[in-house]
């Protein structure tokens, strides 16, 4: 029989995905299971202590071979048993704050919008919560998988809501705890800036060129000024020079497709030398 919802726990889902999540993973499901009946997490194949501590700390836990973002996400839609979901990287953490604004929403049966968008809070490493004037990204998290879902593409993996429907925005934050350090950030920007070179339409080259000559101080201004590093302060500048830097990065990959694509190998002139000293 399904769980009747109470003040404190609507029937409500929370799923995440994990590969190699054991960090935060423990702190993302203790903070859920205050607000959701039912949490599911869906793992990739993890080799280190995710799996055991996602279902020591109550989680449902699901293997599935990874299919890319998109599909995973689906794929964890599917297992859920309610049909408001609430997703949730695995190293983001409800505040008490959006804990209760959660559950306001559901106090009289069901939230009056069918998706609400969610402030993902960025956290330095070592800080318990956001610093000042923290930048945060307003993404559909919450919302009935009856209205939408996540869309079916290995690298896009965000809810585009359908032609009509009003979204609502949540004041309180997502603490996003994104990273233990630089060597980290950077391992993952190198994966992911590969896995979009691989799967995303080939840029023209002009515009690679005009990018790779011209886009660094606009991406370090974005990311300093307008995302607030500035407030982050030597830390922070580190950051916004690594996020210039990730976006560099992608587009000479980019650039080097055109490259590879135009002559995977070109070996024809040193072998007919080869061929005419023998």
């Amino acid at each position: 029989m399904k769980p009747q919802p109470t003040p404190s726990r609507p029937n409500l889902s929370v799923f995440v995905i994990t590969l190699n999540e054991s960090r935060c993973i423990r702190q993302v499901i203790e903070a859920a299971k205050a607000l959701a009946d039912e949490i599911i997490v869906v793992d990739s194949g993890s080799t280190d202590d995710t799996v055991e501590i996602a279902r020591q700390a109550g989680a449902r836990v699901l293997h599935h071979d990874w299919p890319g973002y998109g599909p995973q996400k689906r794929y964890a839609e599917e297992q859920c048993r309610n049909d408001w979901l609430l997703n949730l990287d695995a190293d983001e953490v409800l505040s008490p704050e959006l804990i209760e604004e959660i559950q306001a929403l559901f106090a009289n049966g069901g939230p009056p919008m069918p998706m609400y968008r969610i402030k993902i809070t960025t956290v330095y490493p070592g800080d318990d919560g956001p610093r000042w004037l923290a930048e945060h990204n307003d993404v559909i998290r919450l919302y009935d998988r009856r209205v939408a879902r996540f869309p079916d593409h290995p690298t896009w993996d965000a809810i585009d809501p359908p032609q009509g429907v009003e979204v609502g925005l949540l004041k309180a934050p997502c603490y996003h705890f994104s990273s233990p350090g630089l060597h980290h950030y950077v391992d993952k920007f190198n994966r992911y800036t590969s896995l979009q070179t691989e799967k995303q339409k080939l840029k023209p080259y002009p515009v690679l060129v005009l990018r790779l000559l011209f886009g660094f101080p606009v991406d370090f201004f974005k990311a300093y000024i307008l995302k607030r590093h500035i407030t982050g302060g030597m830390y922070g500048f580190v950051l916004a020079f690594s996020h210039a830097y990730s976006r560099f990065l992608r587009n000479a990959k980019m650039l080097e497709r055109h490259r590879t694509h135009a002559a995977p190998c070109k070996a024809g002139k040193w072998n007919k030398a080869r061929s005419h000293h023998k």
